[in-house]
């Protein structure tokens, strides 16, 4: 076994290598930008290294000071995590070069899976079953045109180097071929310099479900399937182990199939063989079909350990230090559900923006296992993934760990930014779900619903309104002659609180009044025990009450009218402008663009919000701003 191992990486993967590093009593370093060095992966490991700038760029995917970094501190091998250099093998060949060792696969096994047309084409030759579709050298867009028709509409267009969902366009006819192929091509040169495509024959009720596997270099196991079919826009949002509806036969023919996949590349460590499934007709044994191999450990990985009781770090360090397969195919069972969702610090109403902000408290569950790279007191930040934990639970039946995911994510309490954890509660609860009837499009044909903002229940307003009032402690008198005092206080809605003694509370809101009442257990309402708490900060109160419910309080002594600056585009987070698009002088219509702000590894268009001639541009491309700041701004309309 290694003595001590540096991890290339940041955030959640980091700490969770640090923890199965430490139980095996390997020292590990970690290494960190400057937007990091605070972070918590730099506290929990031994010891921590500089690495440059904020930007990916300027230090997490600088390999030459990571492995610089590796040989200064004594580390005999570099953990790559996921992201960044993980599936880099220019990375893995410097590492070995340098007389390290990469805890991964070979640089051959990810040069091999490394394009998806190149991928395919490999695993019909070793006998996994793969997609019907056109994976072909040629270009010329007559040609796809007609590989297109000769599959059968609707095909998917999918960039050969893609990912993410960038460079994939989904095709039902032949008159909007060409259009949607130029799209591709176009957004698949932006986003990977490689405008290449390849034509698939898109599958009407898709699952995607993916098989764990890990090898030695020989030989290979598979631990068993995982269903990430819960998805938006291509991204992964609740995933679970085993899949529903799963049948003997069908999990011997997936298994099976990706330890062909694995063993065809010489494959070496812990690595997922993705297939997209035909859940039209149930689960059949001919009716998956390969889709990429992803050649690292997978953000999701928490559920298959949870359901097989292996440590798949531990496995990954053991065999890099050259001993054998942990177990045998015959050693693995699945033992009861697992479920993994993915709680990030986004602005659902605003459609999915991902969001800053100081994680001012946070506090999970004890009935799950959180694995996270914040702490409170923590700032999400511009630079990298908004991902504040994965939320994961097992059971010993889908439906009892279903009903421990609901319960932990209403458990979990984080306030100092706005999350997708009531979007993650409403999923969890999702009655198609809970049957199991999922496919990939389960979310977008019933986002409305799951995004719909409940107002908060009475006994949260009520609550609110106490903490507002500064009585949260259940401190406070208020009696004037012979009657309580009624005072009114600053709400979102009228409000107005009768002291009745200490601890005990009438509130009036919502039309009616509220009697609260604070007992050994909590805050009491109406005669009813609500388990809530509070965090209160910067005019924000939240209650913690089956949910969070965040309320903004008025300040009565801010009198300043505020007023929509229609003329002004603001920066809706922090970023670096990519793209400015218009000049002084510029005559634009409502909805054009104007520029290209990337934050939090995504772009986001800046549009018009009137027609208008632009007066100025307050930015330049690479230039880097504030949340709020002014990029560009109209001339005033004039007054009819």
């Amino acid at each position: 076994m290694f003595r001590k191992i540096l991890i290339a990486n940041r955030g959640e993967i980091a700490c969770r290598v640090i923890d199965s590093a430490r139980r095996l009593g390997v020292a590990t370093v970690a290494v960190y930008s400057e937007a990091d060095a605070g972070a918590r992966h730099v506290a929990l490991a031994d010891e921590a290294v500089a690495i440059g700038g904020p930007a990916p760029k300027d230090s997490y995917l600088r390999g030459d000071a990571i492995i610089a970094a590796a040989l200064a501190t004594g580390a005999e091998a570099i953990h790559p995590g996921y992201g960044f250099l993980s599936e880099n093998p220019g990375f893995v060949d410097a590492v070995e070069a340098a007389g390290l060792v990469f805890i991964g696969p070979s640089a051959d096994a990810i040069r091999a899976m490394g394009l998806k047309d190149a991928a395919k084409a490999l695993m019909d030759k070793a006998g996994v079953p793969v997609v019907p579709g056109y994976h072909g050298a040629n270009q010329d867009p007559e040609h796809l045109a007609g590989a297109a028709e000769q599959i059968g509409y609707p095909v998917l267009i999918k960039a050969v180097a893609g990912g993410g969902g960038k460079g994939m366009r989904l095709v039902e006819r032949a008159g909007d071929f060409t259009a949607a192929l130029a799209s591709a091509q176009g957004e698949a040169q932006t986003a990977f310099g490689n405008p290449a495509v390849l034509i698939e024959k898109y599958v009407e009720k898709p699952r995607h479900i993916e098989v764990q596997v890990f090898g030695d270099g020989t030989h290979a196991v598979h631990l068993f399937e995982r269903d990430c079919s819960l998805q938006r826009r291509h991204q992964k949002v609740i995933e679970e182990a085993p899949a529903p509806g799963m049948t003997p036969e069908m999990r011997e023919a997936m298994g099976m199939a990706a330890v062909r996949a694995a063993e065809a590349i010489g494959y070496k460590g812990a690595g997922t063989v993705e297939f997209i499934v035909d859940g039209s007709d149930g689960l059949r044994p001919d009716r998956f079909w390969f889709m990429e191999m992803n050649t690292r450990l997978q953000v999701e990985h928490p559920v298959t350990e949870a359901i097989t009781g292996v440590d798949l770090v531990e496995w990954q360090l053991r065999v890099a230090s050259g001993e054998a397969l942990p177990a045998q195919q015959d050693d693995l069972t699945i033992r009861g559900h697992s479920f993994e969702a993915r709680l990030y610090a986004e602005d659902v109403p605003a459609g999915f923006l991902p969001a800053t902000g100081r994680l001012e408290h946070l506090v999970f569950s004890e009935s799950c296992r959180a694995d996270t790279g914040v702490r409170p007191g923590d700032t999400i930040s511009p630079w990298y993934d908004p991902m504040i934990a994965k939320v994961i639970v097992h059971g010993p039946t889908r439906a009892a760990a279903l009903a421990q995911l609901a319960r932990a994510l209403d458990d979990t309490q984080v306030a100092g930014t706005v999350t997708n954890l009531a979007f993650l509660a409403a999923l969890a609860r999702h009655k198609g779900f809970a049957a199991g009837d999922v496919d990939t499009g389960l979310i977008a044909r019933d986002l409305d619903a799951l995004t719909a903002q409940a107002a908060p229940p009475l006994a949260a307003r009520a609550l609110a309104v106490i903490a507002a009032a500064g009585l949260e402690d259940g401190a406070g008198a208020g009696f004037a002659l012979w009657a309580p005092l009624r005072r009114p206080v600053a709400f979102t809605e009228e409000a107005a609180i009768r002291v009745l003694g200490p601890g005990h509370v009438s509130v009036e809101v919502g039309g009616g009044a509220h009697e609260c009442i604070l007992r050994p257990d909590g805050w009491w309402v109406d005669g009813a025990k609500t388990g809530a708490r509070f965090h209160k900060a910067g005019g924000v109160v939240t209650v913690f009450m089956c949910g969070a419910h965040r309320f903004d309080i008025p300040d009565p002594l801010d009198r300043a009218a505020h007023q929509e600056a229609s003329d002004l585009t603001l920066a809706p987070m922090p970023g670096q402008v990519k793209a400015v698009f218009v000049r002084p002088g510029d005559m634009v219509e409502a909805g054009a663009r104007l520029a290209i702000l990337e934050a939090m590894k995504m772009e986001h268009t800046m549009l018009a919000a009137r027609a208008g001639r632009v007066a100025e541009v307050l930015v330049e491309a690479g230039g880097q701003v504030e949340a709020g700041a002014a990029l560009i701004r109209l001339e005033e309309e004039e007054a009819a």
